[in-house]
């Protein structure tokens, strides 16, 4: 059984345990976040004990909480990640996302598995796969387009499978699980969770010739994803599960994202009450702000809604990975220690302690972070800051540049208090009993919570007034989770109520209201797969599938694969192979596709997908085109220093001393 197909989930990131508290209290229906090992982010773990308290957290609203478990695995770590399944199963953790099948030969507790973004779901066929196999909940490949998404949809069960999709944050510009160039350059696998990120890194273009195509240029960086404008297409593609990227943001992001996207689906579901397709969330309570979200305010390289709407030109953050915040205004003056602008918006104001960034000649960022900032001339948005940096030292600063503000610490002091108010509607009734009174609270999840009281009855003088002031009172329900929606007094009509009473009364009823919901909640069960094992859409895995341990290789034969090969990481793979795969095309990008140049006089016919060069230092790596599916090889070798590394470590394994991964290049790469 899988996530009602009448209800939307937003899913959030969290860093930790106190961030997924934020996210549930801004409106997020589940959490994902990482245990403290095997999850595909090395440096977000979190103790089995803080993620209990985030489930009990949650679960308070029927929020759900999915940890991580999705890195692939040497067989010497199965049965400690046994271990750990039973353990989070225990804290309350409601599912665990995962990319190594081997987890599916293993004595797992009863709780849902998803499929990872790692385990790349790109056609019908794997997603089926997937769902016959057991998972609930499947994270379709950020590359899909909408008609892509639906022909998934069509063969998957909705009552069996949910599709969840990536609606925001950072794109690696790989199909997730198909990037090998952090293991062979450095020995850290992003199939790992250590991914150096080499797609961010500046390059030097070099075609068949040796001709400079491009310079310096970021060209395998990604904007980031933002599907704002895509979610009511998404939904009727068959999305319900929307996730937002960030287990390694802060608090900021994910309250001001979690709460940009809970108005965005509230705002559907509410258009669409009524229509032949209505939906609802799929947690409880509803969400208020004291702030209005806004994408732009926090860390973004710009954005992109990348295949979603079909292949785009403008989807690369090709200048620079880093945030280049929003135009404000350009320079009117440059002085000894200061520099004045003229803002385009009058009404807006600099503080101390902005981040201030221009593009410089070569069109590199360059940040002035702001240590003072005085208004000239309010009228004219004329204001004079004073760099925390010498203006002597800021490349390229001049009259006319264009700057930008990519921190506002007015916003960042906003979301640093409390931001948010989720509170769950319930209805009260006050009744009087033989020796006092009753009230029973009903919320709007149908659970009741009841207390009495022991009072004589006592005729107030007005009794319309004492009604009012006993409504009043047993609808202030403070700093609970609830908010009152209506107060029914007519069982205790007329009688006059100490405040003090009340209060005890109201308080236990909310207590024993908790306390059913608590009693009530379950996990939604783990799926059954289907028998005899259905087989796997291929006979043969290259080691593209990552399989990484025995027990995957049993997974796999199981469902008919003849012949597997080992995972890129078991350094059995020598010579030059495809490090990354990608969607992304950089011939595209620069306008130098032979499907771009159809119909162009003079160019038709010119232009050849011929392989490029990509240099970085003495990094060298090759990108070839596969034209019929439009994807781009990103083609290297592994390095001798990572395979003599790799020697190392398994001979000190044999000789039983601990390994220790290396978290930087070794320092001769570097020449030193």
């Amino acid at each position: 059984m899988s996530l009602p197909d009448f209800q939307l989930e937003l899913l959030a990131p969290a860093r930790d345990a106190d961030i997924g508290i934020e996210a549930v209290n801004h409106g997020a229906d589940a959490v994902y976040i990482g245990g403290p090992s095997f999850g595909a982010r090395s440096s977000a773990d979190n103790s089995v004990s803080d993620i209990a308290r985030l489930a009990r957290h949650a679960h308070r609203f029927n929020s759900r909480i999915f940890v991580t478990l999705n890195t692939i695995l040497r067989d010497d770590e199965l049965e400690g990640a046994r271990k750990l399944a039973w353990q989070l199963y225990d804290a309350g953790v409601d599912a665990l996302i995962i990319q190594d099948m081997g987890l599916l030969e293993l004595d797992l507790p009863p709780i849902q598995l998803h499929a990872s973004t790692q385990t790349d779901i790109r056609t019908p066929e794997k997603a089926r796969f997937l769902q016959d196999v057991g998972l609930s909940q499947i994270v379709l490949a950020r590359e899909l387009t909408l008609p892509q998404i639906a022909a998934i949809r069509a063969v998957i069960d909705p009552d069996h499978c949910t599709l969840e999709f990536f609606v925001h944050g950072a794109l690696c510009v790989a199909y997730s699980g198909q990037c090998y160039i952090s293991h062979a350059h450095t020995g850290r696998s992003a199939n790992r969770g250590e991914c150096s990120q080499a797609c961010r890194l500046p390059y030097q273009v070099v075609d068949a010739a040796g001709g400079f195509v491009a310079h310096d240029k970021h060209v395998l960086s990604m904007k980031d994803n933002n599907q704002s404008a895509n979610i009511a297409a998404l939904v009727d593609a068959g999305i319900r599960s929307f996730k937002i990227e960030g287990r390694y943001k802060d608090m900021g992001y994910v309250k001001n994202i979690t709460a940009h996207y809970r108005k965005l689906l509230d705002e559907l579901i509410e258009a669409r009450e009524g229509s032949s397709q209505p939906f609802t969330r799929s947690s409880s309570g509803r969400t208020t702000f004291s702030f209005t979200p806004d994408p732009n305010q926090n860390f973004n390289r710009e954005f992109t809604d990348y295949f979603v709407q079909g292949r785009q030109m403008d989807i690369g953050a090709f200048d620079s990975p880093k945030n280049p915040g929003q135009p404000i205004g350009y320079v009117t003056q440059v002085g000894p220690n200061w520099v004045e602008l003229e803002l385009s918006d009058t009404a807006m104001v600099l503080h101390n302690g902005d981040g201030l960034c221009y593009y410089d000649l070569q069109k590199e960022l360059v940040g002035m972070a702001i240590n003072r900032a005085e208004v000239v001339n309010a009228s004219k948005g004329r204001w004079r800051v004073f760099p925390k940096d010498a203006v002597a030292g800021l490349k390229d600063l001049r009259k006319g540049l264009e700057v930008n503000r990519n921190r506002d610490v007015d916003w960042v002091r906003v979301l640093d208090k409390r931001s948010s108010n989720r509170r769950i509607g319930a209805w009260a009734t006050l009744s009087q009993t033989a020796h006092g009174i009753a009230l029973t609270y009903t919320d709007e999840d149908g659970y009741v919570g009841t207390a009495q009281i022991a009072l004589p009855h006592e005729r107030a003088k007005d009794a319309a007034a004492a009604d009012a002031a006993n409504s009043n009172q047993i609808n202030k329900l403070g700093t609970t989770i609830f908010i009152a929606l209506e107060a029914d007094t007519t069982r205790a009509s007329g009688l006059f109520l100490p405040a003090s009473f009340l209060n005890v009364v109201r308080r236990e009823a909310i207590e024993a209201l908790e306390a059913a919901r608590s009693h009530a909640w379950q996990r939604l069960p783990r799926a059954t797969p289907v028998q005899p094992p259905v087989p796997y859409p291929q006979d043969t895995l290259s080691y593209l599938a990552n399989v990484h341990n025995q027990s995957a290789q049993a997974f796999y034969t199981r469902h008919g694969v003849k012949l597997i090969d080992a995972a890129y990481e078991a350094n059995e793979e020598l010579g030059e192979v495809s490090l990354m795969i990608t969607k992304h095309c950089v011939r595209f990008s620069l306008s130098l596709c032979p499907k771009q140049a159809k119909g162009v006089v003079g160019v038709q016919g010119q232009v050849k997908a011929e392989p490029l060069q990509l240099i970085n230092g003495k990094e060298k790596l090759t990108l070839r085109f596969d034209c019929k599916p439009c994807e781009m090889h990103v083609v290297g070798k592994i390095k001798t220093s990572v395979l003599n590394q790799a020697k190392k470590e398994k001979a000190a394994e044999q000789a039983g001393i601990p390994m220790v991964f290396q978290k930087t290049r070794p320092k001769q790469e570097f020449g030193h």
